[in-house]
């Protein structure tokens, strides 16, 4: 199987990006990558772009046209994704499928989201489209109320975290306010955190994710045709990549303190990258709630299953701790494009990987994990990266 190696990364600020268009942020992420990547733009084989909702949200539909007109990348084949969150995170699995199948040398990936500019309502029907539609969102119910749901489970089965998930949040801001492209950088205390009203109990404001605009661009290639293309970074390759599945509907699962899909795309991802989870030196994981970060963590393995929150209060999760988790402030705090969220905490492992992360440059960075999930844990992309 050939070996994949990152060329380039580009990303837009993440944020209420009212001014900008679609094209506008693709250009700008989209240009980033390819001049990170020290490439012409002819020398690209392929065009992959995640994307969730623009069809419903922008009236935009035909995303890969779109982006490679926009990036005057000529009559390369393009291709769009769609996977709910990890609609980022399969686009860069297509991409790798593609350069390891021998069809491609060199790919250029995307995901672009721009939600700000829509009403609350509006915004919330378009995401509730990641859940099971007849079922659930004809319902009423919604993701804050699925994944709060979720949180009372876990209380039931092993303890009340509601604090700790509060410590989520705040280490969250705190690593935004040192990323200048994340979208929140307020700096919160954890009693303010823990005193925020309630969304859907227990989930209370600084428990939710972010809506956001913004895009988030990588350049892969196959080793061999990389090499000799560039020196002036740490070379970063693909060590390991994973990709699950599970029921669409949060009652068809049987079990929802642990996610199945989480679980079987890691089994892909260690495997293939002949690692064990204490191998990992950090990891952007999925916290489009906080609840989620601390079960996210423990499907990864990182903790046994009903201690991730005990990794938080030990403050082994925080920047400088032992395993540290979304360095970059996570959906959280960085914010949540839904499209382009995979490819920007790739965005991120690379950056730290390659040294360049600045003020929350990690101590130790030589492997690093991103996870991706789609709607309730229905989709689960894993891609895991080591500096060289």
């Amino acid at each position: 199987m050939r070996k994949i190696s990152i060329l380039g990364i580009g990303e837009t600020k993440m944020g209420r990006l009212a001014e900008r268009s679609l094209r506008d942020l693709i250009q700008e992420a989209g240009n980033k990558a390819i001049v990170d990547a020290g490439i012409e733009k002819k020398e690209i084989d392929a065009l992959y772009v995640g994307n969730f909702n623009s069809s419903y949200l922008c009236g935009q539909g035909h995303m890969g046209s779109l982006a490679s007109e926009a990036l005057e990348l000529g009559n390369i084949p393009t291709v769009r994704t769609e996977g709910a969150c990890a609609s980022g995170s399969l686009a860069f699995r297509m991409a790798v499928m593609g350069i390891q199948s021998g069809t491609y040398d060199i790919a250029l990936v995307g995901g672009v989201e721009k939600m700000t500019h829509r009403n609350t309502a509006t915004v919330t029907t378009a995401i509730a489209s990641a859940m099971d539609y007849e079922l659930e969102a004809m319902q009423g119910f919604t993701f804050p109320a699925s994944f709060a749901m979720i949180a009372h489970r876990y209380f039931h089965e092993y303890r009340d975290v509601k604090r700790e998930m509060g410590m989520c949040a705040y280490n969250a801001h705190q690593n935004a306010l040192l990323n200048p492209d994340a979208q929140m950088h307020k700096d919160v205390t954890l009693e303010k955190i823990l005193a925020a009203d309630l969304i859907a109990s227990p989930l209370s404001l600084f428990d939710c994710s972010l809506v956001t605009d913004g895009a988030a661009f990588v350049v892969l290639a196959a080793a061999d045709a990389a090499r000799g293309l560039r020196a002036k970074h740490r070379t970063i390759e693909l060590a390991g990549s994973g990709h699950a599945g599970d029921t669409l509907a949060l009652a068809s699962k049987p079990v929802i303190t642990s996610f199945a899909a989480t679980k079987a795309a890691a089994a892909q991802a260690y495997f293939q990258a002949n690692l064990k989870p204490q191998d990992i030196d950090f990891a952007e994981v999925h916290d489009c709630f906080t609840i989620t970060q601390i079960i996210n963590t423990e499907d990864l393995g990182f903790f046994e299953k009903g201690k991730g929150g005990d990794a938080v209060a030990e403050g082994i999760t925080a920047l400088k701790g032992k395993k540290p988790i979304n360095p970059s402030g996570g959906l959280k705090a960085k914010g949540h494009p839904i499209g382009a969220t995979g490819l920007s905490q790739i965005y991120e492992v690379v950056t730290q990987l390659r040294g360049d992360a600045a003020k929350r440059q990690l101590a130790k960075a030589d492997i690093g994990l991103a996870h991706n999930l789609g709607g309730t844990a229905g989709t689960c992309v894993i891609n895991i990266f080591r500096g060289q």
